[in-house]
């Protein structure tokens, strides 16, 4: 027997929908960007995408409905239009290449003219949300099984205490005139320098310690070259920043326990609600091969998956000698088409972003949305 709650007619239920959304609070633009960065710290972008705010509409601006796509095309504006957006949330960015003048002639520079002429604001995180623990890979993996993953590049922290690229440290005795060794390393832009006792060799002496950048560096290795004793006594470190947790670029996942490739195939259509895809088999692999180990990339995965030990890899799309490459190792391949793999994501972001923005907006997904390629 169906509840009653199966029994409520469309319009009745889009009333309601009208009626919660409709009482919902606004958020300033800035308050809300600076609430997405702490979902998802744009910091974890790769350093060619083009994150963040691309389009403003003149302050102040106050978002009431945030509208989620994973691509913006022309006709997803429209839609964003028609359902009075306020912030198009657009996870590849329509906006990549500069742009040297906005007309109509291009659709890209037609949808920055319809978004500022309807004071609509459009935001693109694309791989700021592939590397964040709870992003698009993590949500990819969730449909191959149980499994244990971790990122196959981890991001690194992009801000940490320790200040340059280089600690540079060496000794000095005292028979050194260390008051002009200490201004000349100071006097140096880019540096910070610490001194602290030292014994060596049963000599009191003075460690001084230097962490500064590449430039600097050259030019603190070029005053202490004038003291032999100095520079035979250097030594200069290269420092890295610390690898963050379950962060970073594709995710490597080990089953909990081997399935067929066959059925593999399976979970991933249901996952990606696909009633075809591509595959390519490793040389000596059949559907009946086992899969312990995926690797796997959402949309293009070619340069993220090269060189990966793994059964199988899953991504949206790759270069024809890339899947020879993969196959020839008894590497399995299973292509998806680029956006395949990643608009299902936004249904979880839509609930996610919810919670962390405590339902102080209406979050809507595009319904017209979807990949440029079917099969026929």
């Amino acid at each position: 027997m169906l509840s009653s709650a199966h029994l409520v007619p469309t319009s009745v239920r889009r009333a309601r929908w009208w009626i919660c959304s409709s009482s919902r609070s606004f958020m300033d633009l800035k308050a809300l960007l600076s609430s997405l960065n702490d979902f998802a710290s744009l910091s974890f972008a790769e350093s060619w995408d083009n994150v963040g705010l691309l389009v403003e509409p003149s302050p102040p601006h106050t978002v009431n409905t945030l509208f989620l796509t994973n691509d913006l095309t022309e006709e997803v504006m429209e839609e964003a239009l028609q359902k009075k957006a306020d912030l198009i949330l657009s996870y590849h960015p329509p906006v990549f290449r500069p742009m040297k003048h906005i007309t109509w002639k291009t659709w890209k520079e037609r949808l920055v003219i319809r978004a500022l002429e309807n004071r609509v604001a459009i935001y693109s995180p694309h791989t700021a949300y592939d590397a964040a623990p709870q992003g698009v890979n993590s949500w990819l993996a969730k449909g191959l099984g149980t499994c244990t993953t971790r990122p196959i590049h981890p991001s690194k922290a992009p801000n940490y205490p320790t200040e340059g690229t280089h600690r540079l440290e060496f000794s000095a005795n005292h028979s050194q005139d260390l008051d002009k060794v200490m201004s000349a390393v100071k006097g140096v832009g880019g540096v910070s320098v610490t001194s602290f006792p030292a014994r060596c060799d049963g000599e009191e002496q003075t460690r001084i310690s230097l962490n500064c950048t590449q430039k600097a560096l050259m030019q603190v290795l070029a005053f202490l070259s004038q003291d032999t004793q100095l520079y035979q006594k250097t030594e200069i470190l290269s420092l890295e920043k610390p690898l963050l947790l379950h962060t970073g670029m594709g995710r490597l996942c080990t089953l909990d326990e081997s399935i067929s490739l066959a059925t593999m195939i399976e979970r991933i259509k249901r996952h990606l609600k696909l009633s075809h895809l591509r595959l390519a088999l490793g040389v000596g692999r059949t559907l009946e091969s086992p899969v312990k180990v995926v690797a796997l990339c959402a949309g293009s995965g070619g340069s993220v998956l090269q060189g990966v030990e793994a059964d199988l890899y899953l991504t949206g799309e790759m270069s024809h000698h890339d899947v020879l490459d993969a196959a020839s190792k008894g590497i399995s391949i299973i292509l998806c088409e680029h956006s395949n793999t990643e608009r299902g994501f936004l249904s979880d972001l839509q609930e996610m972003l919810g919670v962390h923005l405590e339902n102080k907006i209406n979050i809507i997904l595009s319904e017209t949305d979807k990949d440029p390629l079917h099969v026929v």
